[in-house]
């Protein structure tokens, strides 16, 4: 909903949140919104802060359930005994606190010990609040930093003076840093710089505190919402993955078509080329995110790698993982280049100069984000506060993934010379690690039951900490796969958990079962279906039950289980499926193309029957 995507008017949020809020539940079907429990626990008053964040959550497809504390009770409400937030039982917990929540800053008497120990005991308030919370909740955390304050004593020395409340501040959220970094599922809501970046008199405006009791001005309200929803979104996979770029006036000034490359304003020389080189360099540092960069531009692709291959081009030919410089409609090109990378449409984020280009885009492809492209100098200010990429986690995966996408183009490359496609699955040399959750991959087994949607049987998603659970539950048998060939290591791809149920626990009930899209026709899903067999049995299951619930993203996995060699006993008018499959002594391994090593074993890719 284009109300609620940057830069939105925040007037219009406050004044028209119910209507906004009926209009998104009516765009989408009840059964398509991931359902999740939020706890707003407010040193200030969080009213329209929940009202605000429940319309950003439904714009992400997320439907929000709410418990709210009362008014500046968020440390009671966490520290101590509450069955209503334990009835609650909640996903996430934001913790609203503020500049105001500080209760004892320097005093000019103060000598550097007594601040010291003012520092160190307002952040051991705030840590032991945060491990309360996350042992006895076991969801992930919220938590605001500081705003600085909107008066400074010292003037220019109170940042430098350890008697200073803007020195005070700084250095109590960098402890909030520091715990933030050794602590999964723990984030924070940066509001130091949010309010520099909306003003901090503005955003500090006494009188809103006095009167209402909140921390923000009230008119800055959606901005805070915002940025909360969009770590929200992202811990529960709904980044985008990709950026779709034009080039004509969107990574250049000038059309390269009729001015040729050498005359494009690009590079150092006059104010617009640099204008957009520092828009090439901020997309270039996407790639460390994990971001795909990817072109849809109409032209002649020979002029379009002339200009890129200028020297003082900072986008290179090889930093795309998709080059599409053609004369067919955009929206035609950026569908194929989709598909070519084993992504849904909606992954991707369309900029372009173009406001006709864009109207098409939005007509034609629903759930691709079109940011609406002003002036060169705030392209980066129109993608960056837009919070597509927000980063809440950093695995190895993100840092390579536009390496594993290229292999991946050379994957197929290679597949183009072979009649036979076993063939070609030898020829890639495929090794797979397929072993119980464990903790060194707990981080990525968690990202990707948040972001797998195509190949996901049931589509449950799970916290970090539930992933952590699974593992040690002795009612469960997990297994994590990773797949690397000759052309590199696409690291863990597949996921499935298992219940241990029925009248004498032999049965296997699948919980999860999802692969990553990179690797499909791999037989990596064989692979985990032997390794699973072989598990199972061990532990004297004589019976895995899978379940298929079909969403609009994952239907291409309809039949997976059949193709497993699953029976199907039952299917509802909705199309959710049961299926049954019996384990029995002469089960035959049914993929011969990978080497399988178990949690470090040796090798059992001779491993023919279980």
């Amino acid at each position: 909903m284009k109300e609620l995507e940057y830069p939105f008017q925040p007037e219009l949020i406050l004044k028209k949140k119910k209507s906004l809020k009926r209009k998104l539940l009516a765009q989408q079907e009840e059964g398509t919104f991931l359902v999740k429990k939020i706890a707003i626990l407010g040193g200030q008053t969080t009213n329209d802060i929940r009202q605000s964040l429940e319309l950003f959550l439904l714009n992400y497809g997320i439907k929000p359930l709410f418990y709210e504390s009362e008014y500046n009770q968020y440390y009671e409400e966490g520290m101590f005994d509450n069955q209503k937030l334990l009835e609650f039982a909640p996903d996430m917990i934001y913790i609203c606190t503020s500049i105001r929540n500080i209760y004892d800053f320097p005093m000019l008497s103060d000598n550097r010990q007594t601040v010291n120990n003012k520092l160190n005991d307002i952040y051991e308030k705030f840590q032991g609040l945060w491990e309360q919370l996350i042992h006895t909740y076991r969801c992930a955390v919220i938590q605001n930093n500081f705003e600085y304050p909107f008066y400074r004593l010292l003037g220019n020395k109170d940042a430098s003076d350890y008697h200073g409340w803007v020195n005070f501040v700084t250095r109590l959220n960098c402890k909030f840093y520091d715990y933030a970094q050794e602590h999964d599922n723990f984030y924070i809501c940066d509001i130091n710089y949010l309010s520099a970046s909306y003003g901090l008199d503005r955003w500090s405006e006494p009188y809103y505190w006095h009167m209402y009791k909140y921390a923000v001005a009230v008119p800055a309200i959606p901005y805070l919402s915002f940025q909360v929803a969009n770590i929200i979104k992202s811990v529960y996979g709904k980044n985008k993955k990709a950026l779709n770029l034009d080039l004509d006036y969107t990574l250049w000034g000038g059309i390269v078509g009729e001015d040729g490359a050498d005359n494009i304003e690009i590079g150092q020389e006059t104010p617009i080329a640099q204008t957009y080189s520092e828009f090439q360099q901020y997309l270039k540092q996407h790639k460390q995110l994990g971001i795909l960069l990817t072109i849809n531009s109409k032209n002649e692709e020979a002029n379009a790698l002339a200009a890129l291959q200028r020297p003082d081009s900072i986008l290179r030919p090889e930093d795309f993982v998709s080059i599409k410089a053609n004369w067919q409609p955009k929206s035609i090109n950026l569908e194929e280049t989709a598909k070519e990378l084993d992504l849904l449409p909606e992954s991707f984020v369309f900029v372009d100069d173009n406001p006709a280009e864009r109207a098409i885009i939005e007509g034609q492809i629903p759930g691709v984000m079109v940011p609406g492209m002003t002036t060169a100098e705030n392209y980066i200010q129109i993608i960056d506060k837009s919070g597509f990429f927000e980063a809440t986690t950093l695995s190895k995966d993100d840092l390579s993934r536009t390496e594993m996408y290229c292999e991946n183009q050379k994957r197929k490359q290679q597949q183009a010379v072979f009649s036979n496609y076993e063939d070609y699955l030898k020829s890639l040399e495929m090794k797979a690690e397929i072993g119980h959750f464990i903790p060194v991959y707990m981080a990525r087994i968690a990202q990707l039951t948040n972001k797998s949607n195509q190949f996901n049987l049931t589509t449950k998603r799970y916290s970090q900490k539930d992933i952590e659970n699974l593992a040690k539950d002795p009612k469960h048998i997990t297994l994590y796969g990773k797949l690397r060939d000759k052309f590199g290591d696409n690291g863990v791809v597949s996921i499935v958990i298992g219940r241990i149920d029925g009248q004498n626990e032999e049965e296997l009930h699948i919980e999860l079962w999802l692969m990553s899209c990179r690797v499909l026709k791999r037989h990596m899903e064989f692979a985990m279906m032997d390794e699973l067999v072989l598990r199972a049995k061990a532990a004297g299951i004589m019976k895995i039950v899978g379940y298929y619930y079909p969403t609009a993203k994952n239907e291409m996995v309809k039949d997976f289980y059949a193709s497993q060699g699953f029976q199907k006993i039952r299917e509802d008018e909705r199309g959710n499926t049961v299926w049954e499959f019996e384990i029995t002594g002469n089960y035959q391994k049914k993929q011969h193309v990978i080497i399988i090593n178990s949690e470090g074993d040796e090798p059992n890719d001779k491993r023919k029957c279980i």
